[in-house]
């Protein structure tokens, strides 16, 4: 995955079809680190640029040297998603953050000083006003949530039809997700194929979760 792969902005302007096809499926070139352009392995690690929110890929070499760094230029984007057991939020809750779409992700912005709600769209990763009232009764609520790693870890909803799926999840997967919408969407509601992509994305984060 290139450096100009991801972010908010380049998931919205620009020309973010071609990004998000790199993005979003797996690729027959060799990959090589952003930072040194060694060689990659399947599986390799994430940082985040700070100032751009933008991902790069790195060797095991490059990551290690921003682990646990304090006001560096990148962060270490964690590896593995948890799930968020018994979560507690009603569907009240849920309505008051007006969301056009029954997914989102929500992280701290170290950057911008403040929760930060994004959900996918058509359009990319679009950012919705979180009230702040909201998000402070779900901490209250649910404890975990105070766990989340500012910038490079969000809380992940998935309330489609009858899922209530909630995961801490590494800001690469959201915005994995948030590809995988904006390249397969189809009309005004989407069409049947994103839809399944949805649902198979859910099905492999299940999977691979921890709790």
């Amino acid at each position: 995955m290139s450096a100009s792969v991801l972010s908010v902005s380049s998931v919205r302007t620009g020309s973010p079809l071609a990004a998000l096809r790199r993005y979003a499926r797996p690729r027959a070139v060799e990959e090589r680190c952003d930072l040194c352009s060694v060689v990659l392995y399947p599986g390799h690690r994430h940082l985040l640029e700070l100032a751009s929110r933008k991902i790069f890929c790195s060797c095991d070499a490059c990551a290690m040297r921003f682990e646990g760094v304090i006001d560096a230029r990148f962060k270490l984007i964690p590896r593995d998603a948890r799930a968020v057991p018994g979560m507690a939020m009603s569907d009240a809750q849920w309505e008051s953050l007006a969301l056009p779409i029954s997914l989102a992700f929500f992280f701290f912005s170290t950057p911008a000083g403040k929760m930060t709600a994004l959900y996918p769209s058509p359009a990319g990763a679009t950012e919705s006003l979180l009230p702040l009232e909201t998000w402070s009764m779900l901490v209250g609520t649910n404890p975990l949530l105070g766990a989340i790693e500012p910038d490079v870890e969000a809380l992940l909803v998935n309330r489609v039809g009858e899922a209530r799926d909630y995961f801490i999840a590494p800001i690469d997967m959201c915005f994995e997700l948030a590809g995988l919408i904006r390249m397969h969407w189809r009309g005004l509601h989407g069409g049947d194929v994103v839809w399944a992509k949805i649902g198979e994305f859910f099905s492999r984060l299940r999977a691979q979760t921890t709790s």
